[in-house]
C-alpha cells in the first residue's frame, strides 16, 4: 500500500483524541458514570444519524434494522461495548487512569490469544514468548497489589471480545457504531429520564459547562472513529499497529504526569514486562510482514 501522509495524520490525530480522554472524563467526574455512559449512548446515535442525514444515507440505515441476524450481532457487541465505556469511564473518575492504559496495552496480545482459543489461528513462537511475558507482568502485579488488576483486564477483556463479534459482522465501523448505539438508544434515554425524574439528573443540573461536555459526547465518540476508518483506508496495516500504541501511552503519561496517580517501582516492573511483551510482539509482526511481502514478490504476486 502506497504510504499517504494524510492517512498517517488521520491516524495520529485519532489516537491522539482517543489519549487525551481522560482530561474530557475527568471535567465531568460530578457525574455519575451510569449517567456519563446513558448520555454517551443518546448523544452519539443522535450524531451519527445527523452525519447519515447529512450524506443522504438514512435509506441504508433503514435497511440495517430489516436484517435480524445483524441485529442480533451489533446487540451483543453494543453490550460488551457499553460494558467497557462504563468501566473506562468509572476508572478515570475513580483515579485509575494509569491502570485503564495496562488494559489497552494487553489488548492486542489478549487479541491474539483469543483469536487462537475462539478462532483456532496459530501462534507463533515469539508471540507465545509475548502473551508469556505479559501474563508475568499481569501476575507480578496481583502480587504486588494484592489483587487483580482488575480494570485492566476488564477493559482489554471486553475491547478483545468486542472485536472478536465485530470480526465476524458484516458493517463498516460507522454502520456498526451507529447500529449499536441505536440498539442501546431507547433504554439510555428511558434511564436518563428516570434519573431526572427522581431529582438525580446532571444535565443542566451540573450547569451549562458540563451539559454541553455531555452533549459533546456524541462527536468526541464518533469523530475519532471516523478519523481511524479514514486512516486505515491510506496507511499500511502494520502502521496502524504502531500508532495503536500512542493512546494508552498518552493516557499513561496523563495518569502519573497531571493527575499524579501513584506510579512504584513494583508496578514498573510489571508494566515492564507489559511493554516488553508488546515490542516482541510488534517485532515478530514485522518480521512476519516482511517474509510474507518477500514471498508475495517472488511469486509474482
Amino acid at each position: 500500500m502506497r504510504y499517504d501522509r494524510r492517512g498517517f495524520v488521520y491516524g495520529v490525530a485519532a489516537y491522539v483524541i482517543w489519549g487525551v480522554s481522560p482530561v474530557y472524563w475527568k471535567l465531568l467526574r460530578q457525574v455519575p458514570a451510569t449517567q456519563l455512559i446513558g448520555h454517551r449512548l443518546v448523544w452519539s446515535f443522535l450524531f451519527l444519524v445527523g452525519l447519515f442525514g447529512v450524506t443522504g444515507q438514512l435509506s441504508r440505515l433503514r435497511a440495517l434494522w430489516r436484517d435480524g441476524r445483524v441485529v442480533a450481532v451489533y446487540g451483543v457487541a453494543a453490550l460488551i461495548l457499553a460494558g467497557n465505556w462504563l468501566t473506562y469511564v468509572w476508572a478515570v473518575n475513580a483515579g485509575f487512569i494509569v491502570e485503564a492504559s495496562l488494559g489497552y496495552f494487553i489488548n492486542p496480545l489478549l487479541s491474539v490469544l483469543l483469536g487462537m482459543v475462539v478462532l483456532r489461528e496459530r501462534l507463533r513462537p515469539w508471540q507465545w514468548v509475548a502473551v508469556g511475558l505479559a501474563a508475568f507482568g499481569v501476575g507480578y502485579l496481583t502480587a504486588t497489589y494484592g489483587r487483580l488488576p482488575w480494570i485492566a483486564l476488564a477493559l482489554a477483556g471486553t475491547f478483545s471480545v468486542y472485536g472478536l463479534v465485530t470480526k465476524v459482522a458484516p458493517l463498516d465501523a460507522l454502520e456498526g457504531l451507529t447500529l449499536e448505539t441505536g440498539l442501546l438508544f431507547a433504554p439510555a434515554l428511558a434511564f436518563l429520564a428516570w434519573a431526572d425524574v427522581q431529582g438525580q439528573g446532571a444535565f443542566w443540573r451540573a450547569g451549562l459547562g458540563p451539559s454541553m461536555l455531555m452533549a459533546g459526547t456524541g462527536a468526541f465518540t464518533a469523530v475519532p472513529l471516523l478519523l481511524f476508518g479514514a486512516s486505515a483506508r491510506r496507511i499500511p496495516l502494520s502502521v496502524v499497529g504502531i500508532l495503536q500504541y500512542l493512546a494508552p501511552t498518552l493516557q499513561f503519561l496523563i495518569g502519573v504526569l497531571v493527575y499524579r496517580e501513584p506510579f512504584t517501582i513494583s508496578q514498573l516492573v510489571g508494566y515492564g514486562a507489559v511493554w516488553l511483551a508488546l515490542l516482541i510482539f510488534w517485532g515478530d509482526g514485522w518480521k512476519a510482514s516482511r517474509a510474507s511481502g518477500r514471498k508475495l514478490a517472488l511469486s509474482g504476486g
